[in-house]
């Protein structure tokens, strides 16, 4: 077996289901660029585990027993130093938990029937930083949310941020992607990508999947519009 790159990806796979685990970590080991350093059934003990592998991006189902993905999430996401990022598995397209594991600080959703070619995709994407957010899981955010009682919008969040920023902000919170803010708000692409990186900056946050979640709670975005 030839040695991984120094430089690769390292992936914690975490799934109760053991043909998941196994068919996920030969596929993802087979790319150059991606190496599996562990699998688990459960988040019990995630933080040791995590510990002991030192991954860059988890793969994390959501529904698991004993420590389901949604705690397991929390324990790493307050974890001292940089805490890896976590990609969700779910079986369900419009899964109750979305608003509270973006909450909790996942980076992102992956159904479990994708096809090789978007697992590894979605993999690469997590690892350099970007949030993993379709149109589609944007909508079942947004339905989520729509669904929860009211409360008064948080608006000092934003006090920090220009009005370009904040539109910027919207468009992202809408689904779309730098290229596309890029044409609606006629931006060059570097631009709305500074834009980006300076909201996650003054507001303290991790990635775009942050983003959407502090739009719609200060209430720059709201359900249905």
């Amino acid at each position: 077996m030839p040695e991984t790159p120094s430089a690769a990806v390292r992936v914690l796979i975490v799934d109760d289901q053991s043909m998941i685990r196994a068919g996920f970590a030969a596929l993802l080991d087979a790319q150059q660029d991606l190496a599996v350093v562990g699998t688990a059934e459960d988040g019990e003990g995630i933080v040791d585990v995590v510990r002991r592998t030192r991954p860059n991006v988890v793969l994390m189902d959501i529904r698991m027993p004993v420590v389901n993905g949604l705690e397991a999430t929390k324990q790493i996401a307050h974890m001292p130093g940089t805490p890896p990022r976590i990609l969700m598995l779910t079986t369900f397209d419009a899964d109750e938990y979305v608003f509270d594991a973006l909450r909790a600080g996942a980076s992102g959703f992956l159904l479990k029937d994708a096809t090789p070619e978007e697992l590894v995709h979605a993999v690469r994407v997590v690892a350099e930083g970007e949030a993993l957010l379709s149109p589609k899981v944007t909508r079942t955010l947004i339905a989520d949310y729509a669904s929860r009682p009211t409360s008064r919008p948080r608006t000092h969040l934003l006090a920090e941020l220009t009005d370009r920023e904040r539109e910027v902000m919207t468009q992202v919170a809408r689904g779309l992607a730098n290229a596309e803010i890029a044409a609606e708000l006629h931006l060059a692409e570097q631009t709305v990508k500074t834009h980006v990186s300076r909201i996650l900056t003054k507001l303290g946050l991790r990635d775009r999947a942050q983003i959407v979640v502090t739009a719609y709670e200060s209430g720059l975005v709201r359900a249905g519009e």
